[in-house]
């Protein structure tokens, strides 16, 4: 499993209208072949600041699968205008797990 994480900074004052256009591109992720699950998690101490979490089967299931499809185009028309800077993506796998 490889995680996908991103720091999104988005245009302050756009916060509610990128979190209605998220949900509205949650499911063209959910879509791809290789995608397990996402989460969307808003910072307190930044309010127009977002972390992205995506778990992903593998790395190419996001870098070549879901980035070089038609539905990304979809995603990006959604989401990537309320960006700026424009996020850095980066990518995880476990090293250490403590199982409850």
């Amino acid at each position: 499993m490889i995680l996908e994480a991103a720091i999104l900074d988005v245009v302050s004052g756009k916060e509610k209208e990128f979190e209605s256009a998220f949900a509205k591109a949650s499911p063209i992720i959910a879509s791809m072949n290789g995608y397990i699950s996402h989460q969307l998690q808003h910072c307190l101490e930044a309010p127009n600041r977002f972390l992205l979490l995506v778990q992903w089967e593998t790395l190419e299931a996001h870098t070549i699968g879901f980035r070089g499809s038609a539905e990304y185009q979809e995603w990006r028309k959604l989401l990537h205008h309320f960006y700026d800077p424009f996020p850095v993506v980066q990518h995880y796998e476990l090293s250490f797990s403590n199982p409850a």
